[in-house]
């Protein structure tokens, strides 16, 4: 199965200079769009997950094929 990678930038809320990267994933059924249609929703569960963490940007790209998902 392809995967495709939603990448969030989050930082605490806390201490916004502290910030990492989660990596969220989805079947890419062969393009980005998919994950660019998915990620809004997706964003949102799990900022009311980790409400002590901000999302400050995502992007969606392909995942590393050295990264076990």
């Amino acid at each position: 199965m392809d995967m495709v990678d939603l990448i969030l930038t989050v930082c605490l809320i806390a201490n916004p200079g502290n910030c990492r990267d989660e990596h969220l994933y989805f079947e890419s059924r062969g393009s980005l769009v998919q994950c660019m249609v998915l990620a809004p929703s997706e964003i949102a569960k799990w900022s009311q997950e980790h409400p002590n963490l901000k999302v400050k940007r995502w992007k969606c790209a392909f995942p590393n094929k050295d990264r076990a998902i």
